[in-house]
């Protein structure tokens, strides 16, 4: 009932173009922009910064993708109420389902979107939707042709190349931290893409996951390791990424290439960690 709701809202509320294009992902020559929240609380002044950055303008509007959700349609109407009480009217999406052929009225309308926003809950779950497929390419098309992407948790996880899963190998009961620092106990999968030189982690200081995203880049050394802190985002504009919003962002780098490994034990020399503050700037590639 909700799903039909908003079909039948929503298309009166957009006009748009029928036309088809796949694109690749042009990251360093693209005017669009990222804005990746590492989860937990959304203030009204990181999402107003969100919004303003996203410069939709009088003729733009918002598109939310609430897929990695469980309550995939719940989490849209939210949303859709979120976003019109911090003052934007045009805003709408469309919650596409597992095996389904996308609907191209909504592929059409995701692709020429101002802001797509990517929900929290399950990246695996939303990158199975939309892995190579009419919804990630119109997504790759709306960032080649100046639009922000954002997402928040989940969403957050998505936006580089190598994506954690949150699966730990060794262990397979879920735990929000890796206990240990061992060799193949990270598992990486298929995001993206529009961040190629990192790994991105989020609720990184409220939940302590360094252990996995030193891992990450012990065994990836030609990535940095990218932790965003609950209530806190990364602005990424080219090459640089700014910190919005009221926590760290935490980034590790193994310049050295180092791996030593001991009994399944993983060690490194010379490991480099930064912790930026609200306002700091540093390259992502």
């Amino acid at each position: 009932m909700i799903r039909k709701f908003l079909v039948y809202i929503l298309i009166a509320a957009f006009a748009f173009s029928s036309e088809s294009c796949y694109n690749d992902i042009d990251t360093l020559s693209s005017s669009g922009k990222l804005f990746i929240i590492g989860g937990g609380n959304r203030s009204d002044s990181l999402m107003l910064k969100m919004i303003n950055e996203a410069d939709i303008g009088d003729r733009g509007y918002v598109f939310i993708l609430p897929m990695s959700s469980e309550m995939s349609d719940t989490t849209l109407l939210k949303l859709v109420n979120e976003f019109k009480e911090l003052g934007i009217e045009k805003v709408t999406g469309y919650n596409f389902l597992p095996n389904e052929t996308p609907p191209q009225i909504w592929v059409d309308s995701l692709r020429n979107a101002s802001l797509i926003y990517i929900s929290g809950g399950d990246q695996n779950r939303f990158m199975q939707i939309v892995d190579g497929n009419a919804i990630e390419e119109a997504i790759n098309y709306a960032f080649n042709n100046g639009a922000m992407i954002a997402g928040t948790s989940a969403g957050a996880a998505v936006m580089s190349e190598k994506m954690i899963t949150g699966n730990e190998l060794k262990s397979p009961e879920y735990r929000a931290t890796f206990r240990t620092i061992e060799n193949e106990n990270i598992e990486l999968a298929k995001g993206l893409g529009f961040i190629t030189t990192a790994i991105i982690d989020q609720h990184f200081v409220w939940r302590s996951r360094y252990n996995r995203l030193i891992s990450a880049i012990i065994e990836h050394p030609e990535l940095i390791g990218i932790g965003i802190d609950e209530a806190t985002a990364i602005l990424v504009s080219g090459n640089k990424a700014k910190v919005i919003g009221e926590s760290q962002v935490v980034v590790f780098r193994n310049p050295d290439k180092s791996l030593i490994e001991v009994n399944g034990k993983l060690g490194a020399r010379n490991l480099l960690i930064d912790i930026y503050l609200p306002g700091e700037e540093f390259e992502v590639r």
